[in-house]
């Protein structure tokens, strides 16, 4: 897989509060932007999964 590179423009105030979050857990603040984007990126899709299957049963099925 592939790379790309993105640039963003963030204040001073908010990048230092992700350099003390990544520092933290030992990471990096590319690292910790990466995770913390592929986290909600599945949570996402774990959301529209489950809706897509609520929908499939009519909603009969709870889903806990």
């Amino acid at each position: 897989m592939g790379t790309s590179v993105l640039s963003v423009r963030i204040d001073r105030e908010l990048l230092e509060r992700l350099r003390h979050h990544a520092a933290r857990r030992g990471m990096s603040v590319q690292d910790y932007v990466v995770r913390t984007l592929i986290r909600d990126d599945f949570d996402q899709r774990f959301e529209a999964a489950v809706e897509e299957t609520e929908r499939f049963y009519n909603g009969s099925t709870p889903v806990t």
